[in-house]
């Protein structure tokens, strides 16, 4: 199948202060665990100045603020923001000026139903993910409606749900940059596997082959725990170079436990691609969820402002995203609808169906809210 290019070009500027000093700004929405791993890992970059730190808590948020500053090299500051107020993200976008936006919150934290076993919870669970995407979807669409009614075209990484909201998004033209974790996760397993392998102890390290995964968030945790699934799709496509497939990489790691401890890793394999998305930086090759508004994960290349996909030799974009949607079913979504709407899958549906019917009907994003408080009151919260 013919490979087509896909890219995006974006603009993203350091910001001028009235000393006529350039300096560069990123602002974390939403502090929950994975935004404070993220934010102590962006104290410590280089070519961040400031960070702004944006959430709810004024109890806890200059705390963090302030360990971020003693951990790192950059200015940190805690703005208190309520992510369900667009108005109030237009106002901080417009007023702060950031040169990149890591988006890290949600209605419900995708590892709340760890730790629950209610009737309800147990059915949401077999219906697979996608039964929780209302919870994902209405923050990040918050925060995209804000860039785009204020003019911000710089990148904007997102932690929630990228295989699945940004595919939903990019049909109402507000697709994020990239996405977190997932795939990224999944790469970076791989890589630490190569370099155990590559590394004699007595000898100098050698370079890793270029690594190219395409996967999907149904995928992770099956890789984390190293338990290889007996259906292909459940699987993840591993590449080397230019095209040498090495699939079973990806369940050679050290068996993890799928826990919420996982969001070190994620906001570990993000931190380099955030890295890459800010001005003057290197380019970089990887793997990332959600790149152009495309659903699953796909290998990119990032470089000069540009992001574009980076598929292994033979791998051509049509066949790669339908491998992402007969992926995206283990989750619950049978395809996404050309205004955005989520269709689930029958099995989703009929999961739901004798304590939450309503759940895995399907959903337009302008309904995610009203979604996500039956979600909610399904759980008991």
């Amino acid at each position: 199948m013919p490979r087509r290019c896909l890219s995006l070009r974006l603009r993203a500027a350091p910001v001028a202060l009235h000393t006529g000093v350039m300096r560069l700004r990123v602002l974390i929405v939403g502090l929950g665990d994975l935004g404070r791993h993220l934010a102590l890992h962006l104290a410590s970059a280089a070519e961040v100045d400031e960070l702004l730190l944006a959430g709810r808590s004024v109890a806890e948020g200059p705390a963090l603020a302030g360990l971020c500053a003693a951990s790192g090299s950059a200015r940190v500051r805690f703005i208190e923001l309520d992510a369900g107020r667009r108005a109030a993200i237009e106002s901080l976008l417009r007023r702060e000026r950031p040169a990149l936006v890591v988006q890290c919150t949600s209605l419900l934290s995708p590892w709340f139903l760890d730790n629950s076993h209610t009737p309800a919870a147990d059915t949401v669970r077999e219906a697979g993910f996608a039964a929780q995407v209302s919870a994902q979807l209405p923050l990040i669409m918050n925060v995209m409606e804000a860039a785009r009614t204020v003019d911000f075209s710089g990148p904007v990484v997102n932690s929630s749900y990228p295989d699945v909201t940004h595919a939903v998004l990019g049909r109402l033209g507000l697709a994020p940059t990239v996405g977190t974790g997932n795939v990224s996760m999944i790469r970076a397993r791989i890589c630490a596997v190569l370099r155990e392998r590559l590394v004699p102890s007595d000898e100098q390290p050698q370079p890793l082959p270029l690594v190219r995964v395409l996967g999907h968030h149904a995928h992770v945790t099956s890789v984390v725990v190293s338990r290889r699934p007996a259906e292909p799709d459940r699987r993840p496509l591993v590449y080397l170079d230019a095209s040498e497939e090495a699939h079973e990489l990806a369940y050679a790691g050290v068996p993890l436990r799928s826990e919420r401890g996982l969001n070190a890793l994620s906001a570990a394999s993000a931190l380099p691609v955030i890295r890459a998305l800010l001005p003057s930086a290197e380019p970089l090759r990887t793997s990332v969820p959600g790149p152009l508004g495309m659903p699953g994960g796909y290998p990119v290349r990032i470089a000069d402002g540009r992001i574009e996909l980076d598929l292994p030799e033979g791998v051509g974009v049509d066949e790669s995203v339908d491998f992402q949607n007969r992926c995206a079913r283990f989750d619950g979504v049978e395809r996404i609808a050309e205004d955005g709407t989520i269709v689930f899958t029958e099995a989703a549906r009929a999961a739901v169906r004798r304590h939450a019917p309503g759940l895995c009907e399907p959903l337009h994003p302008a309904e995610a809210e009203a979604r996500c408080r039956y979600l909610l009151e399904r759980l008991g919260m």
